[in-house]
């Protein structure tokens, strides 16, 4: 949980922010006369505000001088203040602006009350006026440093059968000091957006004869799926978790019984045909997962029974917050589910729990990590699914198995799932950002619902608990976050391509494909640089391409049969046997070593 100081911090900088996001729309009104204000909320990292600029565009070469507009009014320290209007008062105020009245309905319909926050003297030129909730700072000239950082097209509430709006994002801090460090950060973020990296290390790529959200995997890019995958599996392997394979499709039942039709109402895709075919493209693997444990009379002595998969799952998201890997519509997901007894769901969570902790030592993200223990909301049981008793005896193994492995995990009330409790890991990544994917889940609920059972001992008919799991979450995602993490420098049993063959002249490329020869008989992944390009071309070219090693062959390496290396860090490590470097790169691979040499 956060200190009372970090959500005083918190809160003093989204009222920061949401006063500088009124300043940018005023400035714009002083600027751009004919625009209709939309809505723009303070977000994690800044602000933005929608405007209908009537058919004029704008583009951030218009930054400067919108900038110099927010300063004045920065300048002239206006008081803030919040009145409360009735539902007719608003109206007139707004009456030439459809998006504000249909705001001004919708909070009229819900009975809410109607507040406008405003600064500046009516017959000033920077007074403003606008239907907002706050919260604000005293006055405008709390505003110490702000930056607008670019602009987009936006739909009207998101929705592509809307009008096309322009966007305006900005941040503001209270120092320019700490604004600087965020401009600093967001400038080493653009160097590692995977969609720039990822097309520049052709990883993968979109066509629009495919379609949004459906990003395709060039060779590069799926043979880092496949070694997450092989690698995830082999992790799990050592758990007792075994492979199955499910259908992409299903009845709609199947997602009624389980609640996920309710859940994902507006996100579910529909699949029909010429032959009265009536199926849901599934948003989740756990229902079919439980009628595979379903297909058996299963004893007490069978379980646990584990199984894991990685297959897509189909969200119809909505197109305007499609982007990059990070949000898709068929998304890759490394899924998996213990059934078992009451007695072995903290042995099976702690399993789990070690499975996270070995696959992220691998990615070096383990260590630099916090655990959130997130329980129910004791004030609203009507939000969660299952009986009292049993949320009481979930939450209770998770307390247990937190204490007994020191993981120190901060209880999070209200933060649960659907059906139960849940362990989540949350990580930060080379830039400082933190990121949520693995997660545990004990669920009660969802076995009864589907009427699965064992055999106990006494003969009887007993629901199984059931352990949800996930530890790679989406490759999309994964992979997205492991280019940003890394910068394309991939780790050596990750890297698409491990070594680059550099032929010093044609005569050494016969020596050249020798060496390529070997290196792929040994299953290390190669390519050879034979063209034209001058040897040092050839070299920064393996170096863009972020090549964890290139070995130059000249005449002699070829007399002496040896290879000499440089890492992708512009290390010269001389020359060594072959065979030597061939084990060191195995080795590397095997161990899943971070370290280049």
């Amino acid at each position: 949980m956060k200190s009372k100081q970090q959500k005083n911090n918190k809160q003093n900088l989204e009222a920061l922010r949401h006063t500088a996001e009124h300043v940018l729309h005023t400035a714009m009104q002083n600027l751009y006369p004919n625009l209709k204000k939309v809505m723009g909320p303070p977000i994690e990292t800044g602000f933005y505000f929608d405007f209908d600029l009537e058919g004029q565009n704008i583009s951030s070469e218009d930054f400067p001088k919108i900038e110099a507009e927010m300063q004045k009014i920065i300048d002239a320290d206006l008081p803030i203040t919040k009145r409360e209007v009735s539902a007719k008062e608003a109206k007139e105020i707004f009456a030439d602006n459809p998006y504000k009245l249909e705001t001004i309905a919708k909070i009229e319909d819900e009975g809410a009350k109607i507040t406008f926050y405003e600064f500046g003297s009516k017959d000033s030129k920077y007074h403003d006026t606008d239907l907002c909730k706050g919260p604000h700072v005293e006055s405008t000239g709390e505003v110490k440093a702000f930056k607008l950082l670019s602009v987009a097209g936006a739909y009207y509430k998101g929705d592509e059968n809307n009008k096309m709006l322009q966007r305006i994002y900005g941040t503001a801090f209270p120092s320019k000091e700490q604004l600087q460090k965020h401009l600093d950060y967001l400038e080493e973020a653009k160097k590692r957006d995977h969609r720039k990296l990822g097309q520049q290390l052709d990883l993968f790529t979109f066509s629009p004869l495919v379609g949004p959200g459906l990003p395709l995997f060039t060779p590069k890019g799926t043979i880092i799926k496949e070694e997450l995958q092989k690698h995830i599996e082999k992790v799990c392997r050592n758990y007792g978790f075994q492979k199955i394979l499910t259908p992409p499709l299903a009845k709609i039942k199947l997602y009624k019984l389980s609640g996920h039709a309710k859940k994902f109402s507006e996100e579910l895709f529909h699949v029909t045909s010429a032959r009265n075919h009536e199926f849901v493209m599934r948003p989740v693997q756990c229902p079919h997962q439980t009628q595979v444990f379903a297909s058996r009379m299963r004893s007490y002595r069978d379980l646990p029974i584990r199984y894991m998969e990685s297959e897509k799952q189909y969200r119809a998201e909505k197109g305007g917050e499609v982007g990059g890997l990070n949000r898709v519509y068929a998304i890759n997901i490394e899924d998996g589910h213990s059934f078992c007894r009451v007695d072995q769901v903290k042995d099976e969570v702690k399993g789990m729990i070690n499975i996270i902790k070995d696959f992220y030592s691998a990615l070096g993200l383990w260590g630099n990590h916090w655990i959130s223990l997130s329980v129910r909301d004791y004030d609203h049981p009507e939000k969660y699914i299952g009986s009292t008793e049993d949320w009481d005896v979930c939450e209770q193994m998770l307390t247990d198995v937190n204490e007994e492995m020191n993981l120190e995990a901060k209880r999070c009330e209200g933060e649960a799932a659907l059906y139960g409790p849940k362990i989540d890991v949350m990580f930060k990544d080379a830039l400082g950002k933190e990121v949520q994917i693995p997660t545990v889940q004990v669920d009660f609920a969802t076995p009864k619902r589907f009427d699965l059972y064992y055999i106990n001992k006494a003969g009887n008919k007993v629901p199984p608990v059931m352990v949800h799991r996930a530890i790679l979450g989406s490759y999309e995602r994964m992979i997205a976050l492991l280019i940003e993490h890394f910068a394309g420098a991939f780790p050596v049993w990750l890297a698409p391509v491990q070594v680059q063959i550099i032929p010093v002249s044609e005569k050494n490329n016969s020596y050249a494909q020798k060496v390529a020869s070997t290196l792929k008989k040994n299953e290390i992944r190669v390519e050879m640089d034979d063209s034209d390009n001058t040897m040092q071309a050839k070299i920064r070219d393996a170096q863009m391409q972020k090549v964890p090693y290139m070995l130059i062959l000249g005449d002699r390496e070829e007399k002496a049969e040896t290879v000499s290396v440089r890492l992708r860090t512009e290390e010269n490590k001389g020359a060594l046997p072959l065979e030597e470097f061939v084990e060191k790169v195995k080795d590397k691979y095997l161990t899943k070593d971070l370290e280049l040499w």
